[in-house]
């Protein structure tokens, strides 16, 4: 296993759909800036659905779209994410989608994890990736 790490920024932007008529339930697009060992910009949607009733608990499920240079390896690779939030607990899973990886990274494989300290973002991307030919 290699390890990625660094900073990034995101950006998300609230989606309308008036036909869902559900305050609970949302959809955002995400912009993504992935610094440090992970050079790359990443596109995506978030779909989300929280409790009416209790504070603190819901879901989030998103794919984005990775466009970079990983390592010095350069293509592009999809993510799926799944957040789960039970009255403040969270837990996340962040994962490569199988065979998503194109150029470079074509057989890239692995998760992220993310931090969040003082309201910066981090990242640590622990992954396999066959070696380059």
């Amino acid at each position: 296993m290699k390890h990625a790490t660094g900073p990034f920024d995101v950006k998300l932007a609230p989606q309308t759909d008036e036909k869902v008529g559900d305050p609970t339930l949302g959809r955002m697009s995400i912009d993504k800036q992935y610094h440090g060992d992970l050079e790359a910009t990443s596109k995506g949607q978030m779909l989300t659905a929280m409790s009416s009733d209790v504070k603190g608990s819901g879901v989030y499920v998103a794919v984005e779209r990775v466009n970079g240079t990983l390592h010095g390896r350069t293509g592009t690779f999809a993510m799926h994410h799944t957040g789960i939030m039970t009255r403040g607990v969270p837990q996340l899973s962040i994962t490569v989608v199988p065979d998503s990886g194109t150029g470079q990274l074509v057989g890239l494989t692995g998760k992220m994890d993310i931090k969040i300290a003082e309201g910066k973002h981090s990242y640590d991307f622990e992954y396999t990736l066959p070696e380059a030919k």
